[in-house]
């Protein structure tokens, strides 16, 4: 009897929207300390007497907040394998958010908490390693169950994740334009990823309640063990034939003269069970090995490596120092807008642009070579009007000519991503895909942390 495969209706696009809000909560971790340097550079840049001179007490705090914010995400790729398997998806994505919930608290507490700088610092950091190690284990898990679902559905997923930054500087900027105090205004602030962790968290435990998810999740646990019987089943028979050849002395070639070959010719190829499906059939293929599998992806492992190197380098350790050449009421708003908001909005424009335009293809040398190019941002972005510089001049005091590097830099690093990303699965077999898609995840990971390690000399060149 034939299985029924007709998937029950997306109603409300109700699943839709719990792998948008999943998307938008596992980089809420990273976008919302991210977005608040201005406040913790605030609590932290204080001055010190020392034998009657003022000395100002530089923590570094972007640069020391992207590496921590990056490295958990390259760990936790490496122990993927030995993570995911031993610890069930339900402990992994809702203990984590419970886990980044607590500490999004914590830190919404200690912005009411008077604390000496050295160890507020010391406080937030450690915040910052646990929060996104949770935030790498929960992105991780959660793109392994988008994938058990249709491929419309990653889309909304990183759609979800593009605009995480997005509500984290709309958030940033309401603060600011409350015009109350900075304790208060900081502290709402941090209440908002709260209330966006607890929906997170109640999407997903409505994720197995809606009869569309429950189609796909539960088919891919009853596929598993379905595959496995059949396949012991046809195995038996397979073997059965063979013993009974055997014992019967029934096993004969065909006669030259036309006769009839006999059932049980161990050269007669048994034709194929109709249950065996073109994906069983592949799950039955031998799969490439990893150096294989690079050696076929390597020049999208090295782009999207290279784009992340770039992009965080610069963003936001170099480009948060930036200053407005108009001060005044729009001091206050101008990193908000110029820097984050521009940069969120523009990187999920570029990811979204490429439904519509895949450009170069990904057989072509100009990909990896426009790539390489987008290495003129960081001398660009370094030669804006950066406070507390050091060594380079200001060749670009003007706002506008910040705001259009940024805009150009942030729609350039969306659209590379996406592209390398898309790319490197159709490089290779299909049965390889998944082997395909872990390797560029991790050198996605790599380049965000030579990325964050490099943003350290180079703000210091400034």
């Amino acid at each position: 009897m034939k299985e029924r495969t007709d998937a029950p209706q997306d109603r409300g696009c109700l699943v839709g929207i719990c792998f948008f809000i999943l998307g938008l909560g596992t980089l809420l971790p990273w976008n919302f300390f991210m977005t608040a340097s201005l406040y913790f550079q605030a609590r932290l840049n204080t001055t010190e007497s020392s034998n009657g001179t003022t000395v100002v007490k530089e923590y570094y705090f972007n640069n020391w907040m992207t590496l921590l914010s990056q490295l958990p995400l390259l760990l936790f790729t490496l122990l993927n394998s030995f993570l995911y398997h031993r610890i069930s998806e339900a402990v992994r994505i809702a203990g984590s958010l419970v886990f980044i919930l607590l500490l999004f608290i914590l830190t919404a507490v200690i912005v009411k908490v008077p604390m000496e700088e050295d160890r507020f610092f010391s406080v937030t950091m450690a915040t910052i390693w646990f929060i996104n190690s949770f935030g790498a284990v929960l992105q991780g898990s959660c793109f392994g169950l988008v994938g058990l679902l249709p491929q419309k559905y990653s889309t909304v997923f990183m759609s979800g994740q593009g605009l995480a930054g997005t509500f984290a500087a709309i958030a940033m900027l309401l603060a600011i334009a409350s015009d109350a105090d900075f304790e208060t205004a900081a502290l709402g602030y941090f209440i908002t990823p709260c209330v966006g962790t607890l929906v997170t968290l109640g999407s997903y435990v409505l994720l197995p309640r809606l009869e569309f998810a429950q189609h796909y999740l539960n088919k891919s646990v009853k596929y598993e063990a379905g595959a496995t019987v059949e396949l012991l089943k046809e195995s038996s028979t397979v073997e059965n034939g063979k013993l009974n050849s055997h014992a019967n002395g029934t096993a004969t070639s065909s006669s030259p003269e036309g006769g009839a070959e006999v059932e049980g010719d161990p050269g007669t190829e048994r034709p194929k069970p109709a249950f065996l499906s073109l994906e069983q059939e592949e799950k039955g293929q031998a799969k490439a090995s990893v150096v294989e599998v690079f050696k076929k992806i390597w020049v999208m492992a090295f782009c999207v490596t290279f784009v992340f190197t770039v992009t965080l380098s610069v963003f936001p350790a170099v480009t948060v120092d930036v200053r407005t050449s108009f001060p005044g009421k729009w001091e206050r708003f101008f990193i908000s807008v110029c820097c984050f908001l521009i940069f969120n909005l523009n990187d999920w424009f570029g990811r979204t642009v490429t439904t519509f335009i895949c450009w170069p293809a990904k057989e072509s040398r100009l990909f990896p070579l426009l790539v390489v190019c987008r290495v003129v941002f960081v001398p660009l972005l370094m030669l804006c009007n950066v406070q507390n510089r050091s060594f380079l001049p200001v060749f670009f005091s003007h706002d506008a000519a910040f705001a259009i590097i940024m805009t150009l830099f942030s729609l350039s690093s969306g659209y590379f991503v996406c592209l390398s990303m898309s790319y490197a699965p159709q490089l290779v077999d299909k049965k390889d895909g998944e082997t395909a898609g872990a390797l560029m995840t991790f050198f996605l990971a790599l380049g965000l942390s030579i990325g964050a390690a490099l943003s350290f000399p180079l703000r210091a060149l400034v």
